[in-house]
């Protein structure tokens, strides 16, 4: 669980640094898609969907655009939308490695705990005989 609570609490911290990137990208994005409306004769909503469905390289196909400007302006918001998902994946991976490292290092930590203990608390070698071998029956 605490690694859990350590992933989300880095993750909120990541996503709140980039934010001012992130919403940069998601307005461009909006922007773009609002300007293909214009051409295309979209509804706002249509072009926002279409616009983010762009971005995320998902592509429905459902709403397409016609004309080459358009296609143009199309390409553009889905290499915004890899900027923007890359981040977020960055943002992600970093987290993950960073929580996992600092659980890792308690976990060896814990490790180096117990089997210092163990060492100390196990009997000395010298109370128990060494088992014969041929060389000492003879």
């Amino acid at each position: 669980m605490d690694f859990t609570l350590d992933f989300i609490e880095l993750f909120i911290q990541g996503i709140v640094l980039t934010a001012p990137l992130l919403a940069f990208f998601a307005l461009l994005i909006a922007a773009l898609g609002q300007l293909v409306r214009r051409v295309e004769g979209w509804s706002r909503f249509d072009a926002f969907y279409w616009s983010f469905i762009t971005a995320t390289t998902v592509g429905y196909g459902d709403i397409r655009p016609t004309c080459r400007f358009s296609r143009i302006i199309s390409i553009l918001i889905a290499l915004l939308g890899i900027m923007f998902t890359g981040i977020i994946v960055a943002i992600t991976i970093s987290t993950a490695t960073t929580a996992l490292k600092k659980h890792a290092t308690v976990s060896a930590e814990f490790e180096q705990h117990a089997q210092l203990h163990a060492t100390t608390l196990s009997p000395s070698p010298d109370l128990f005989p060494k088992p014969l071998t041929q060389a000492t029956i003879l």
